[in-house]
Parts: structure tokens; C-alpha cells; sequence
């Protein structure tokens, strides 16, 4: 060991009680009380703690004796329950238990979460393991009733010494990280019970002969195993881990974006020196072994800073340099409640930020800026929004690079890289009518006194369509403004405002509108119906979810908000009866009343899309567009809502087009033998509305005749009509009914089935036509990687084409048959042998 192994074994207890008590002195009376009474809640088991789950449950934690306040805790407990025996612990089932991550570093926050290891023997019973996560999950509910977010995550000691088959849950990067996680948790980590880490004592440059160095150690009796805990030491970090870690950053920025950053780059700073990369655990070690104080150079945090500085410098990067400077600022900033600034425990904190924007050399307007976060608005957020993920695709590109330089293949198995890319699709793809969110926790509030809609028709100097405002119509105050958003439909905009916040019910609106028939009460209605209809937020999607094809889970239609026939009747007589009350071809003239229709739905993947149609055609496209959302074996609509904001005959339409809808979606998502057909008068045509196995289309139809299913070619020929899906008619291969089921617009999909010695292959392209390919030989896990190789390594981005297209990567399934049933199953690789009780949080 370190020739002052002895002195180093104080310096890292002293180190270890300095960093409990400054983390302690960051969070709020809740977060205290929480973190000073976790170890009790593991040491022990007694009904009368919290976390309690009868059975064998794993307790006691190896070298831990209460503090004088944690025993006064139990003494009070066991006064209360008359146990006058108090609690006592004989076994030791953990062998540590740690905190990871900003905790007792100049990043954490009063708001920051806890993720807590609990270091357990691989040969502990699955059984015994499963009661265990139990109760921490119990613990960490316990935990969230105090304002306080606590994750655990269950690492058997051997963990770093084996193939990494655990899953992506919450917040655990399942397969996306393994080494690269490690390294992390040794430069952060925090003892809060249990034994020393090996690591920090033994010699800097081991490599490969860290585990016999070990073991020597352990043999001769200069380490023994009740006080010791080995997790392991890095001979390499493979290069494979580099792309699985930058997805998992990227998806870590939904939520933290200023940290996720300072991390993404760590990881090309990582990359850039492979193979002889600088670990930041082993630097910090470096640094605690000879240090004499604590002191900023043993702050992870300032150290990540310090790496990512170094490595940009090195490549001439001066505005990545300045974002991450900015992202730190602001990181740490964050950090504290107002109460807190002139607390003197917390001196060290700007001590170390001041030296480093004096090095940095900041003007005082610029701190001021930033300083400002709180109060910044829609145009700071979108600025900043903009910036960040332009930012982390950079590293992300260039992470990609690397992997294509090395030619490696990625470490993280499939179904990850399916979960987290869908994350990061649904989060941040902006395609045409999705909602877009803005606000990575970067402000606190968004809302605005006044929005107005401006509405710029065709043939003039700007763009036709709308245009969003934080603004009243006072020329005073918009005339040289930027518009904040701008859609050809009104509908987006209003729901754009909603869900980023800046809408709210204080909100007054202001309308210039000059050629449809959108007035300001129909609007502040909508609004208000949207509002009751749509929560601006929703608990993140399952990973269940993000395996599946999306399908749509709240639907609500809006007709005739901008165009109402019904305006335009003003004093005519109304001549219909029970034969002509039809609103779609209404009365003796047989006027189709439905204008336009707007769709605004939730789906799966927590995505908010929206959709606009108007014309004569409205009601045809917009259903044969909405039923194209929903492949055949999808569920129905949690809820559907159906509004109408016509002047005449509100109550008829609305309900009418209601009773079409739940029909129409009866016909797709029900089992479907042959051709079904929906006959739909509009106005003075007909039209034929085809149901069949992969898709909706829609025909117009002569009242006398017979109608035919709608092929590819005749379909094309109808210019006046758009199609959501188009449909094979002359498949020559069949393809198993399962397949059809799991047929959804936009997504190119892979089903595996095996047969023989091979395997049959069935493909589905974004528009649901198919490839068929029997008795395929070869690996399926070479397969799926080199399909997502080839959709990650073209970087170059198309005109129109956002960065995070890459991340619609095909999905991929197992075709199982048991006995008469017929299951689908998200595709595993084949080494894929997970354990029952993975490493999750729970």
C-alpha cells in the first residue's frame, strides 16, 4: 500500500467527516434529518422505523455505531413503543453504504437529489436481495413525503467485475455505462457507513496488476476483509462505453442541462486521449494521497471543470469554453437558498467561485445576466435552450466520430439504446405540429400578463400564418418585437404557450386577426378548454412505453376555430329535416358545417403533437391523418374530447363528429377480416373511408357505384387528399398478423422469428411497407448493431432536418409462439442473461 498507508487511513476519515458536514450544510432541515437518519433505516430492522418489510430482510451495515444524535433518535423511538430492550443488530449483510454525485461538492444543491449505493455481497440470495430493494424503495418514498429525492441502487461487490447486463430504469444508465460509472463513483463518493474503499490507498498506476496487488494485500494482513471493501480497478475503459455514456448524458440534460454538458464534454475530453485516458478518479487520488488539507483541488466538481477547460483550450474551442464556464456558474449558483448566502460554513464555496471569475476575468455585466436567471424569460430560455443542445450534440458527434476512428461497435445493448434514444426523440425532435419544450429547468417561470396572436395573410410582405407575442396590440409596445413562435395554424401557437408556461389562467389575450373567422371569446375559450384538457407536465414515460410503438393516450378535437361555415349563414333561414340534419352536408343545400378541424394529442412517448386541416376536405384528412397514428393493435385513447366553436349549431356538430370519431377508431384498432369500409357524406360528394390491417385510406366515391379498396396507384391520383398511410396490396410474402398489429406511421421496425436453423426477418419502413427475408443466417446482435451504426454514423445534417433525427432508430422485436399464442417481445441480445435483481434504483 501507500508507504503512509496509516496517516493516509486518518487524513481519509478526517477528509470523509469535513465532507458530511459541509453536504449536510447545503440541504434544508428535511434533507438533513433524512441523510443523518439513513444509515439507522439499514443498520436496523424494526417495525418501528420506516422501510419496514416483514421476512429476512438484509440489515446492518459493517463498522457502523451511531453518532450520539442517532442513538438519541432510537433511545426517543423505544421510549415511545415502550422497548425498553432498545434495537439491537448482530449480522452485517451491508458492506457500505455511499452517496455518488454532487453531494458534499461545490455542485450540489438544496434541491439536489441523494443517490446512495448500498454495497452488498454478490452471494446474497436473490430472495434476500429482492426484500432489500423493497425496502429501500419503501425508504425512498419515506424520503419523497420530505421533500427529499432519494435513489438507491444495489451493487454487489463484484459488479465491476463482470459483463454489465443490467437495464436502463429511472435513474440508473443500465448497459449505457459500466467502467465510466465507476469512475464517477470514485471520484465522488461520500462513505456514509461501512468500510474504506481499497481504492483510494492503493498506488496510483497499478493498470492490470491492481488485483493481485490486492489480494496480496489482503493475504499479507495489511488489509482485512471486515474493514476493507474492493470494487475493482481499471486495466482500460474500453472505447465501446464512450457512445452508450453520451446517450445517457444526453438524456440526463432533459432534466440538467447545465451539469449534463460539463459531463458530455468530460466524455470527448475522455475520448480524446484514449487509449491513455487520464481518469479523473485516478487524478483525484493522486491529489488525496498527498494533500495535507481539504481543500477545491479534491473537489470533483472543480475538477471535472478543470479537465473540460484544459481539453477545449487544447482544440481551440473558446465558445464551448465559455458555455461550460457558464454552465458551472450557473450549476453552482443554483445551488444554494437565498437564506444561505452569508452562512460562513459555506465561506469555501465563494471562495473558490470568486478566484475563478477573477481568472476568468468577467465583466460585472455579464455576472448580472446570469445572476438574473430567476427573472429570465422566453426569449433568455430559448436563447439558452438553443445553445445547450446545439452544445451536447456537438460532443455527441464527435463522441460518434471517435467510435467510427476505432471501429467499435457500442457495449450498450439494444433495448437501451432503443429507451434512451426514443427519450431523447420525444424530448427533443421538433417536427412539423409537435409542441416543443423549451424550459430545461433553465427559469423558473415563463408566464406572461398578455399574448397576442397576429394573423398575416397570404400575399403580403411577411410569411402567411400566425404569429405568437408576449405582448399587447399597442404599437407602442410591439411595433420592432420579434415574434416568439410562428405556425401556419393557430392552434400550435396556443398550445406551444400552454405547455412551455407562458400561458396561464392571469394570462389576457389579444387578437389581430384578418382573414379567418377566429375571434377573441372562441379564443380565450380554447385556451381555457386546453388548459382543463392537457396537464403542462405528466410523470416521464415507462421504459414498457418507450419499447412499444407510440400510440396516442389523450386526444382532444377542436372544430371550427378558424374557419365556421355557420358565421357566414347570418339571417338564412335553416331548412333541413330529419333526412338533410346531416352537419357534414346539412339541409337542402348540403353544406358541409365543419370548417376546420385542430387535433392537439398526448402520446406514449409523452410527445404533444398537433395537427390542422381545413376545406372542404377537413374532416376526411383529419381522420384519416389521426387514424394513421394508431397502428392495429394499439389501445384506444385514454380520453377523447371533442370541441366546437361554431356560432349555429355547436351542440349538433360536436356531437356528430364525436359518434365519427369513436366509430372510426373502433374500425382501425379492432380486428380487421378483408376490407372494411366507412361511407362519409361532405357536402355534396362522398367519400369511402378503407379500414385494413396496416393502414387507413380514404377515396372520394360516385354515390352510384360499388366501391373498391383504394390501391397505392389510385390513392396517388387523388391530388385534393392527403394519406397518413399507404398500403401494400400485392405483398407477395406473407406476413404474420402480429406484424400488421405492430404497424406504426413513422418508425422503421424489425421482427425477428426464428425458424430452423435461421431466423425469418420481417421489416417495416416509416410508411408501413414491408420487407420480407426467410432462413436468415448470421448473429442478430451483429445485425442490430450495424443497422444502428449506419443510423448514427451519417452526422450530416439535411436542410430541414433537426440534430436529434438520429435518435429515430428503428426498433426491434422477438417473435415468440407458445403452444397457440403468439407474443411480441422487445429484442434482447442473445448474451443477454440479466439477473433477476439488477442494480436498479428503486
Amino acid at each position: 500500500m501507500h508507504a503512509n498507508f496509516h496517516q493516509l487511513v486518518e487524513r481519509c476519515e478526517q477528509f470523509n467527516q469535513q465532507k458530511l458536514t459541509r453536504a449536510s450544510a447545503v440541504m434544508n432541515r428535511q434533507g438533513q434529518q433524512v441523510f443523518e437518519l439513513l444509515p439507522l433505516l439499514l443498520h436496523y430492522h424494526h417495525a418501528l422505523l420506516p422501510g419496514y418489510v416483514p421476512g429476512d430482510v438484509p440489515a446492518g451495515i459493517c463498522q457502523f455505531v451511531p453518532n450520539d444524535c442517532q442513538r438519541e433518535f432510537i433511545d426517543e423511538l423505544c421510549r415511545a413503543a415502550h422497548e425498553h430492550q432498545g434495537l439491537e443488530q448482530h449480522e452485517c449483510d451491508i458492506l457500505g453504504l455511499y452517496s455518488m454525485g454532487s453531494t458534499s461538492s461545490i455542485g450540489q444543491g438544496h434541491r439536489s437529489d441523494l443517490d446512495i449505493w448500498v454495497c452488498h455481497a454478490h452471494t446474497l440470495a436473490p430472495a434476500r436481495a429482492a426484500l432489500l430493494q423493497h425496502k429501500c424503495l419503501l425508504i425512498s418514498k419515506w424520503a419523497d413525503q420530505r421533500g427529499v429525492e432519494l435513489n438507491f441502487f444495489l451493487i454487489p461487490d463484484n459488479k465491476f467485475r463482470t459483463d454489465n447486463q443490467q437495464s436502463v430504469q429511472g435513474e440508473s444508465c443500465g448497459s449505457a455505462q459500466h467502467l465510466l460509472l465507476l469512475d464517477e463513483f470514485y471520484r465522488s463518493h461520500l462513505r456514509i457507513a461501512g468500510k474504506r474503499l481499497v481504492w483510494m490507498f492503493a498506488p496510483g498506476k497499478l493498470g492490470p496488476g491492481y488485483d493481485q496487488f490486492v489480494a496480496e494485500q489482503f493475504a499479507s494482513g495489511t488489509l482485512n476483509h471486515d474493514e476493507w471493501l474492493d470494487l475493482g480497478g481499471f486495466a482500460r475503459i474500453p472505447a465501446e462505453e464512450y457512445f452508450g455514456s453520451a446517450l445517457w448524458q444526453l438524456y440526463k440534460s432533459i432534466d440538467s442541462p447545465y451539469k449534463a454538458v460539463l459531463k458530455t464534454v468530460l466524455m470527448e475530453a475522455y475520448s480524446h486521449e484514449y487509449p491513455d485516458t487520464q481518469l479523473l478518479c485516478r487524478q483525484l487520488k493522486g491529489v488525496f494521497q498527498t494533500a495535507e488539507t481539504l481543500d477545491e483541488t479534491q473537489d470533483h466538481y472543480v475538477l471535472m471543470l478543470e479537465k473540460v477547460t484544459d481539453y477545449l483550450k487544447s482544440i481551440g474551442d473558446e465558445k464551448r469554453l465559455d458555455l461550460v464556464r457558464r454552465c458551472f456558474y450557473l450549476k453552482v449558483s443554483e445551488a444554494l437558498m437565498p437564506e444561505q448566502e452569508n452562512d460562513e460554513s459555506l465561506a469555501w464555496r465563494q471562495q473558490i467561485m470568486d478566484r475563478l471569475i477573477g481568472l476568468w476575468g468577467w465583466p460585472a455585466e455579464k455576472l448580472a445576466r446570469l445572476d438574473n436567471r430567476a427573472n429570465w424569460k422566453v426569449e433568455e430560455v430559448k436563447a439558452a435552450y438553443g445553445e445547450l443542445l446545439e452544445a451536447l450534440m456537438q460532443s455527441y458527434r464527435s463522441l460518434i466520430q471517435f467510435a467510427r476512428r476505432n471501429n467499435i461497435s457500442e457495449s450498450i445493448n439494444p433495448e437501451d439504446i432503443g429507451i434512451l434514444s426514443r427519450k431523447l426523440y420525444a424530448a427533443f425532435e421538433n417536427l412539423p405540429g409537435k409542441v416543443q419544450l423549451i424550459n430545461l429547468r433553465i427559469a423558473p417561470d415563463l408566464s406572461e400578463p398578455d399574448i397576442s396572436l397576429v394573423q398575416v395573410p397570404q400575399g403580403r410582405v411577411n410569411q402567411a400564418g400566425w404569429y405568437l407575442y408576449k405582448y399587447g396590440l399597442n404599437p407602442a409596445d410591439i411595433l420592432g418585437r420579434s415574434a416568439i413562435e410562428h405556425s401556419d395554424y393557430a392552434s400550435k401557437l396556443v398550445a406551444w404557450a400552454h405547455f412551455n408556461g407562458l400561458l396561464t389562467e392571469q394570462s389576457r389575450w389579444h387578437l389581430f386577426n384578418q382573414s379567418t373567422d377566429l375571434n377573441l371569446q372562441h379564443l380565450q375559450e380554447f385556451s381555457r378548454d386546453l388548459a382543463a384538457l392537457f396537464p403542462a407536465r405528466l410523470p416521464e414515460p415507462s421504459n414498457l412505453a418507450l419499447s412499444r410503438p407510440c400510440e396516442v393516450r389523450h386526444l382532444a378535437i377542436f372544430l371550427n376555430l378558424e374557419e365556421d361555415p355557420t358565421v357566414h349563414r347570418r339571417d338564412r333561414t335553416l331548412e333541413f329535416g330529419a333526412s338533410t340534419s346531416n352537419p357534414f352536408s346539412f339541409g337542402r343545400q348540403q353544406e358541409n358545417l365543419a370548417g376546420s378541424v385542430d387535433i392537439i394529442y398526448r402520446n406514449s412517448w409523452d410527445e404533444v403533437r398537433t395537427l390542422h386541416f381545413g376545406g372542404s376536405t377537413a374532416v376526411v384528412d383529419s381522420l384519416t391523418a389521426m387514424l394513421g397514428k394508431m397502428h392495429q393493435g394499439a389501445s384506444p385513447p385514454e380520453t377523447l374530447n371533442v370541441y366546437c366553436y361554431s356560432r349555429h349549431l355547436r351542440s349538433l356538430l360536436r356531437t356528430r363528429f364525436e359518434q365519427l370519431v369513436q366509430e372510426c377508431i373502433e374500425l382501425r384498432l379492432g380486428p380487421v377480416n378483408g376490407h372494411r369500409l366507412k361511407r362519409l357524406q361532405l357536402g355534396l360528394e362522398q367519400f369511402g373511408i378503407f379500414f385494413e390491417r396496416r393502414g387507413v385510406s380514404v377515396k372520394r366515391m360516385e354515390p352510384e357505384r360499388t366501391s373498391v379498396p383504394a390501391t397505392k396507384g389510385n390513392a396517388q391520383g387523388n391530388n385534393a387528399l392527403s394519406y397518413a398511410l399507404r398500403l401494400d396490396q400485392h405483398q407477395r410474402q406473407p406476413v404474420p398478423e402480429v406484424v400488421d398489429a405492430y404497424a406504426s406511421e413513422g418508425l422503421v421496425q424489425f421482427f425477428f422469428e426464428s425458424s430452423g436453423e435461421g431466423y425469418n426477418l420481417y421489416i417495416l419502413d416509416e410508411a408501413n411497407r414491408t420487407e420480407v427475408y426467410h432462413q436468415v443466417a448470421g448473429s442478430k446482435d451483429e445485425l442490430v448493431q450495424s443497422i444502428n451504426r449506419l443510423y448514427t454514423a451519417n452526422q450530416e445534417q439535411k436542410e430541414g432536418q433537426s440534430h436529434f433525427s438520429h435518435f429515430n432508430l428503428p426498433q426491434y422485436y422477438e417473435i415468440v409462439r407458445t403452444n397457440d399464442e403468439v407474443r411480441v417481445l422487445t429484442f434482447r441480445t442473445s448474451k443477454d442473461d440479466r439477473d433477476p435483481l439488477p442494480a436498479d434504483p428503486v
